[in-house]
């Protein structure tokens, strides 16, 4: 995983033309068409949430491990305001829709056919998510792997 994370890291610096996110900055504002058909304007439809967008990929070694412990905090934490988008990046609705049902995923999977969200967010590999607080500004990202203790780690300061 380290090797992974520092080639994906050595990759950003040859890639001037994707966005660096800083804490602080908002986030990236987009529409997307999610698995059961509506469209939803991120963040404006989602305004006051805590937000956890990760992008993923059916074929990404860490994301369905990482998809199903994410499923558990999202359960525990949505009452307290958390919303979590899984943006899937450069596959068919088909591909992303039997991945979550195989998996029992109940948070909203969002489309990103031709990667153009996963450009704007300036993601180098998957998966990634981003952190965005109530106001819509992202405060922190995870490149890589997590699991549940860490998506409470860093939700705890934003909810």
């Amino acid at each position: 995983m380290p090797l992974l994370l520092g080639f994906a890291l050595g990759l950003s610096g040859c890639d001037s033309d994707r966005p660096k996110l800083e804490p602080g900055q908002p986030a990236p504002a987009f529409s997307a068409e999610v698995l059961d058909g509506r469209q939803l304007q991120v963040p404006q439809n989602l305004a006051g949430q805590v937000l956890a967008i990760r992008f993923w990929a059916d074929w990404c070694a860490f994301c369905e491990t990482e998809m199903q412990d994410i499923e558990k905090v999202y359960q525990e934490l949505k009452p307290k305001g958390l919303e979590v988008l899984a943006v899937n990046v450069g596959q068919d609705r088909e591909t992303a829709r039997r991945f979550v049902e195989r998996l029992g995923i109940s948070y909203p999977t969002l489309l990103d056919p031709d990667s153009a969200t996963a450009r704007a967010y300036g993601t180098i590999g998957l998966p990634t998510t981003f952190f965005v607080d109530r106001q819509g500004r992202v405060q922190s990202k995870i490149l890589g792997e997590s699991d549940a203790a860490m998506f409470r780690q860093v939700l705890a300061p934003l909810l």
